[in-house]
């Protein structure tokens, strides 16, 4: 699956870069160096770009997974409430994502307020 191999690479820069971000966006910010806080986004983007990419392979696990339980023999209500639980798990990730590209708008619009100052 395309989009699981892409994220598989992802995850060394993603941990790197997540685990960063935030470190590099206070020192910018307290050392008013705006290279630092231009590269604190750079590396957050990394993060939205692995939630963006990390989205489309958890849709697809749990549309598999309802197939699967549909197939499975068990009860329509049982496969009904197993489709909600999924739905719903998948669900986190739309909402993750958005949060995410939320969080990423607002401090790159914080960004370009003041480095144009």
């Amino acid at each position: 699956y395309a989009m699981m191999k892409v994220r598989t690479a992802l995850v060394p820069v993603v941990n790197f870069t997540q685990n960063t971000w935030t470190i590099v966006l206070l020192l910018g910010l307290f050392m008013n160096i705006a290279g630092l806080t231009a590269l604190a986004l750079i590396f957050f983007s990394f993060s939205v770009l692995f939630q963006l990419v990390t989205l489309p392979v958890e849709i697809d696990a749990s549309r598999r997974a309802v197939a699967y339980i549909e197939q499975s023999g068990m009860s329509s209500k049982q496969v009904n409430g197993a489709k909600k639980v999924l739905t719903a798990a998948a669900l986190t990730y739309v909402a993750a994502a958005l949060t995410s590209i939320i969080q990423l708008l607002y401090l790159m619009a914080r960004y370009n307020r003041n480095s144009n100052r």
